[in-house]
């Protein structure tokens, strides 16, 4: 049985994620709208495989049938890639592997639901975002988009999707470099000072030392 060619789930988990996507970001230039164009590009083409059309699993098929010739390719659990290489029985969706990444993608909408609630309040008031998240890194956000990614890649992996994500990770990196920029023009020393103290998507060792000795 072809267990696929669901395209309303299709539909509404893209617009589910896109536009819990566009809550966060609010795309204000070009560059914003490039990077949430192909974020959503990301969504669309994981939940098409997922439900709709099983691109990956045809074009390996040949490959797939060969090496698992025990393989129902035309069943839905089989698009669990991770989880056929590794030769692993038993229902998927209990295994290691989807456990794993149920929480990198549940932990990261939280972390981004969280880190939004520090920047609004800081956007608000004018001032630069430097508390909860804030204080520690200065582009939580980023990594929160990066770690949903990466735990749909752990679920549910496709060609696309492997091609799309160091290519999205990139331009996480340089949207975070235009922002800093741009922050620097905007509250000048103080954003530079912060920037000094913290890291870029992780916390800088030195400067945790340093707190934790300042503290103690």
């Amino acid at each position: 049985m072809f267990e696929y060619g669901y395209w309303e789930i299709v539909v509404i988990n893209s617009l589910i994620f896109i536009i819990f996507a566009f809550s966060f970001v609010r795309p204000k230039n070009v560059t914003d709208w490039r990077v949430f164009g192909t974020f959503s590009a990301f969504i669309v083409a994981l939940f098409t495989e997922m439900y709709g059309f099983p691109l990956t699993i045809y074009l390996l098929s040949g490959w797939l049938s060969e090496r698992f010739p025990q393989l129902n390719l035309f069943a839905h659990d089989s698009g669990h890639l991770w989880y056929d290489l590794l030769g692993l029985s038993g229902d998927p969706h209990t295994s290691p592997i989807h456990i794993a990444s149920t929480l990198f993608i549940n932990g990261g909408l939280l972390f981004l639901a969280i880190t939004w609630i520090f920047l609004y309040r800081a956007q608000r008031k004018g001032v630069v975002a430097k508390s909860g998240p804030y204080a520690l890194i200065r582009h939580p956000q980023y990594v929160a988009f990066i770690v949903i990614m990466f735990g749909f890649l752990l679920q549910w992996p496709t060609l696309l999707t492997l091609l799309m994500f160091p290519i999205l990770v990139i331009m996480y990196i340089k949207l975070a470099k235009i922002e800093e920029r741009e922050s620097i023009k905007a509250f000048g020393e103080e954003y530079v000072t912060y920037a000094d103290d913290t890291g870029r998507f992780f916390p800088s060792l030195k400067n945790l030392r340093k707190k934790f000795t300042i503290n103690s």
